[in-house]
């Protein structure tokens, strides 16, 4: 959890990165802005710049032979023992951004660099470093006042509302390659890992929220490539899996896997392909599945929307499937057919 009521912007940084794919150029401001005299722009700089970093996915700066060869963790490290090279560290960091900008989807916008002091981030009260790209603009109807009449006019302008790229460093975990939260609410395909991989250098955090989350995506995976229709399994049995794997990590506060499998899957011979595909999810995708952990409610909270619970029946009917799988029959109409499914219920609202 992030905590920014009482931050203060130390230095702050604009500049332009252009679209390299269009051959479009960098601009550099020429020093520092300064800030310190408005507090409705600080305020509303803050708000922008940590209020979108909602969940507690965590990074570390990484590199594959060692991390002082990361670029943007080696200029943040010397920020965090003298901030006096601000200024030309924005500049390396805006350059090294731009030329890892290859993919033709990536547009060019504002580079925003920033010291914060005074942020608590779980409880431990630090300084930190933020990066920061708008790319798109959006247009503002204006009313201004002109000969004693109200007129209407347009002006193009950044929502403060929707950050499209950023990342907040934080001044701890040092050895480790740093605390690192990112976003990129923009690019989404391929494209997307640039802003992680090439240009930041990151990797996941391996902490409760990792384990969690690697755990449900195990899960589902699970019910759509082993526990389904391929096997004979009904979507009803799927629904009420997923269901059931929900509950635990919901009313849980600690995992273990003996636990899940036994409250869960219950049964022997579908414990034993859930091992299996476990094991080869492992081996495919070098993501640590533990087999105990505290599980982190962010993580269960952000999961909720990939566990759907719906049961889609041609394009006629949705049926939202919560709980009581023994209240779902499913049978086959001879005369008609078709198949179908009976729902018994107590009480209609």
């Amino acid at each position: 959890m992030i905590d920014f009521s009482q931050a203060t912007i130390e230095n702050m940084v604009v500049h332009e990165v252009g679209c390299r794919a269009e051959a479009q150029p960098m601009r550099f401001s020429k020093s520092v802005m300064h800030l310190q005299d408005d507090e409705i722009v600080t305020d509303v700089l803050l708000s922008y710049f940590f209020k979108p970093f909602k969940e507690d996915a965590y990074y570390n700066f990484f590199h594959a032979e060692e991390l002082s060869n990361n670029p943007v963790y080696t200029t943040i490290d010397q920020l965090f023992q003298d901030s006096s090279e601000f200024y030309d560290a924005s500049i390396r960091t805006c350059e090294w951004l731009y030329e890892n900008s290859n993919h033709p989807k990536i547009r060019g916008g504002e580079f925003y660099m920033a010291m914060f002091n005074n942020v608590v981030v779980d409880g431990e009260l630090v300084n930190a470093i933020g990066i920061f790209k708008s790319e798109n603009k959006e247009t503002f109807l204006k009313v201004y006042l002109k000969d004693q009449n109200f007129e209407l006019g347009t002006q193009e302008g950044i929502n403060i509302k929707k950050l499209d790229k950023g990342c907040l460093i934080f001044n701890t975990e040092k050895d480790q390659g740093y605390k690192v939260c990112s976003l990129d609410n923009i690019n989404k395909g391929n494209e997307a890992r640039f802003w992680v991989d090439d240009f930041l250098g990151l990797q996941p955090r391996e902490d409760n929220y990792y384990f969690t989350r690697n755990y449900m995506d195990m899960c589902k995976g699970f019910v759509d490539n082993v526990y389904n229709k391929e096997n004979e399994v009904a979507r009803a049995d799927q629904i009420d899996l997923l269901n059931r794997s929900m509950e635990f990590f919901n009313s849980k506060d600690n995992f273990r896997e003996e636990n899940f499998e036994h409250e869960v899957i219950a049964q022997p011979e579908i414990i034993e392909a859930f091992k299996d595909y476990k094991e080869s999810y492992q081996q495919e995708s070098s993501i640590p599945l533990k087999e105990e952990f505290d599980i982190s409610k962010s993580a269960v909270k952000g999961q909720k929307s990939t566990f759907k619970s719906i049961l889609k029946l041609d394009k006629n009917f949705h049926v939202y499937i919560h709980g009581r799988h023994d209240y779902v029959e499913r049978g086959y109409d001879q005369q008609r057919g078709l198949n179908y499914y009976t729902l018994y219920y107590e009480i209609e609202s």
